[in-house]
């Protein structure tokens, strides 16, 4: 197996048990904005969004690097 792929399944893992360990309320507050949602939901939800931004930079650096070898 690859070693990023055990990489990706053992964080995943600890991503998991930590959300079934933090199931407890939250209240956000920001500006004008008042939310409460569970511990995990938060968890999942910004671990998600860090994933796919992250995802998106790798790209767009890969990118910028193929387009600057052309010129």
């Amino acid at each position: 197996m690859n070693v990023k792929i055990i990489l990706s399944l053992i964080l995943i893992g600890i991503v998991f048990l930590f959300v079934i360990q933090n199931v407890a309320l939250v209240n956000i507050r920001f500006f004008i904005w008042n939310l409460s949602l569970s511990g995990a939901l938060l968890f999942i939800l910004l671990f998600t969004f860090g994933t796919i931004f992250g995802w998106f930079l790798h790209s767009y650096a890969l990118h910028r690097k193929t387009a600057q070898k052309r010129v």
